[in-house]
């Protein structure tokens, strides 16, 4: 079993950066390939970042590419989110993902566990 507690949501204005952290416990993270997804209101869960077991290979949804980066520090068993530039249409509950069978994947159903979530609001 892998427990994943998201932390770092808040509200920001239009412009603003934040940084989500999610912390793993129950399997060292870097046997584990992670990812982030958000679920906006009244839509439907969708990937927002992606990165390898090493941290080497990273994928981004392209509405945050260039303005969000994931990156992990396996010492700490822990992995960021880090958004900048952020808009009102990045509001939503920002998920952190781990799987266990893939070395990195962007697909949503291959994920095996998953956190409860974080609130992100980016006011205009």
């Amino acid at each position: 079993q892998v427990q994943l507690r998201e932390s770092g949501g808040g509200l920001v204005q239009a412009g603003d950066s934040l940084r989500l952290s999610c912390s793993a416990s129950g399997r060292t993270v870097s046997n584990l390939a992670m990812g982030w997804f958000r679920q906006a209101p009244g839509k439907e869960r969708e990937f927002v970042a992606a990165i390898s077991r090493s941290g080497v290979t990273t994928y981004y949804g392209d509405s945050v590419k260039g303005r969000f980066t994931i990156s992990r520090d396996n010492a700490k068993n822990t992995v960021y989110l880090q958004m900048m530039s952020l808009k009102p249409e990045d509001t939503a509950i920002y998920y952190c993902a781990a799987d266990v069978h893939w070395v990195v994947t962007t697909v949503q159903s291959r994920y095996d566990y998953w956190g409860t979530g974080t609130q992100v609001t980016v006011s205009s």
